[in-house]
């Protein structure tokens, strides 16, 4: 039986902060529209992180019952190391939806946006399908674009209109870069991967791209998650402000550009989640400070 450690490692803490990100420069939008609502903002958290965990999980129980996760390098499995039963995994991602779909719903009532429901089935469906049944899109290579759309626009969009019925451009840019660097992170973790994906049969992007053109895909993404906000310089110069993320991005980019491989890589995953923090926090601090003055 899996330990309480055992369980919190194969919940992946470190990529949380990709959860929270979105919701952070969300609520800082709905500031910069005058209609920022404190508990929507926490409920709108509360759903990100336990679908973050629940895809987490879930990830864990089907790439560990195909065999994906048989000679993996990287985070804890719970599936994979026979530390838990399969079932006692793929119940805790279904905990983990349900308590973030009541929290949804709660948020949904809240803020009478009842079409936004769908949108949440939605969010459930895509964290399932991304290596459960059986046709997972994230052995397709469409991993990249529902982590991009899920975890950039709408957990971002979502938050935003939760609290002030409308989006702004600040929205939509915030939504861009942060969803560009959860893509990120998530292809330096199929870098990574690519030897035992593609004996597995995991055809990600990373797989499709190579590793030449994949690390060079990472440092892209990167690159232009931090300059579009420079779109909203002319209206909003606090925007500079995001470039003080440039020599944070340099190491990871010189270890992936680099050519590290294996557990190597692990310390770009670390570096790449506290980018998407830092972004965040800038992008969210030059709205609040175009704002205020």
């Amino acid at each position: 039986m899996a330990t309480l450690a055992q369980w919190i490692a194969g919940s992946r803490p470190r990529t949380l902060p990709m959860a929270v990100a979105p919701v952070v420069i969300g609520s800082a939008a709905a500031f910069g529209l005058g209609e920022f609502k404190p508990v929507n903002a926490v409920l709108a958290a509360l759903v990100a992180l336990l679908l973050q965990v629940g895809v987490n999980y879930a990830n864990d129980y089907s790439d560990g019952i195909r065999g994906t996760d048989d000679n993996r390098v990287g985070p804890f499995r719970l599936t994979g190391s026979k530390a838990a039963e399969p079932a006692q995994v793929k119940r805790a991602a279904f905990i983990a939806f349900g308590a973030a779909m009541v929290f949804g719903l709660v948020l949904v009532v809240l803020s009478q946006t009842w079409w936004l429901l769908l949108v949440g089935l939605g969010c459930v469906a895509a964290a399932w399908g991304y290596t459960g049944g059986k046709n997972p899109y994230g052995y397709l290579g469409l991993g990249d674009v529902f982590v991009f759309v899920f975890f950039g626009l709408v957990a971002t969009l979502g938050t935003t209109y939760t609290q002030a019925l409308t989006l702004s451009p600040s929205a939509w840019i915030g939504a861009f870069g942060t969803g560009l660097i959860a893509d990120a992170l998530l292809m330096a973790n199929n870098v990574r991967d690519i030897p035992t994906d593609r004996v597995s049969g995991k055809r990600t992007l990373a797989v499709r791209l190579g590793d030449y053109r994949s690390r060079r895909a990472y440092v892209g993404m990167l690159g232009v998650a931090v300059l579009s906000s420079l779109l909203l310089v002319p209206w909003n110069p606090w925007m500079l402000m995001v470039l003080l993320l440039v020599p944070a991005c340099l190491t990871p980019a010189w270890l992936m550009l680099g050519g590290k491989k294996g557990p190597r890589l692990i310390p770009v995953l670390q570096q790449t989640g506290f980018i998407n923090l830092g972004y965040a926090a800038l992008f969210s601090l030059a709205i609040v400070l175009g704002t205020v003055f």
